[in-house]
């Protein structure tokens, strides 16, 4: 579904991705594993359109999305949740909900006013929130409102960047068990994750970057987990670029 070749994104003069290669089958979670400062969020900002690549291909069913705009990417049903959920925070719930869906609004309100109830459907505690700013929500509630969000525009793979940082682990076994779900349901889950062991309990496979560089791939449970787990936090200690 999603093919990425040689992949290469800078800032300036710094290589954040070296020529990264990897694939996203469709259906499946795939989660995307690494070190602090890896270029995991590089990797997800220059799929989406937010940065722009400098060379290599990001073939979405064999259309390659380098060179076009965020819109342009979200209408072809690639959707980022980003990291720290960037909700609006002086809109209400049901505003920000109402705005992932920007690119079918004109369009198709009647779809959207049905898909703002399947919202409130899959998160209850947002319907209860509705006209509550989004700032002043928890943590929880605010990653299930930029999921949401995400939802709106009819992705057909999610990107989601560290959609447990910051939450009370609680809530993080909640918001994994929504992506189960979502996944389930059909969606194609390409996800960044600081933790580890919930990013492999779920995943169907993963990579694990290190300094900008894809240094292995496998299948959870048929691989040397504490080792992919320790260098997921503490990256390798020897030289595989």
């Amino acid at each position: 579904m999603l093919k990425i070749e040689n992949l290469v994104t800078s800032y300036g003069m710094i290589e954040a991705l070296k020529g990264v290669s990897l694939e996203v089958p469709q259906g499946k979670i795939t989660a995307l594993l690494g070190p602090n400062g890896a270029g995991k969020t590089t990797m997800m900002f220059t799929i989406a359109g937010i940065l722009k690549a400098k060379s290599g291909s990001i073939l979405f069913r064999n259309l390659d999305l380098v060179g076009m705009s965020n819109s342009k990417i979200v209408q072809r049903g690639v959707v980022l949740v980003p990291e720290n959920r960037l909700v609006f925070p002086h809109m209400d719930v049901l505003e920000n909900i109402r705005a992932g869906a920007y690119v079918h609004l004109s369009r198709d309100r009647a779809g959207v006013a049905a898909d703002i109830k399947k919202m409130f459907e899959l998160f209850p505690q947002l319907e209860e929130r509705k006209h509550q700013s989004a700032g002043t929500l928890s943590g929880g509630e605010q990653q299930m409102l930029a999921i949401a969000r995400a939802l709106m525009a009819r992705p057909q793979i999610l990107l989601m960047d560290e959609p447990s940082v910051g939450l009370a682990p609680l809530i993080v076994d909640e918001i994994f068990k929504i992506v189960k779900e979502l996944n389930r349901v059909g969606i194609t889950i390409f996800m960044v994750e600081q933790n580890a062991h919930k990013a492999l309990a779920i995943a169907d496979q993963f990579y694990l970057l290190e300094q900008g560089s894809v240094t292995f791939n496998g299948i959870p449970g048929e691989t040397d987990e504490d080792e992919i787990i320790r260098r997921a936090y503490l990256g390798s200690s020897r030289a595989e670029h």
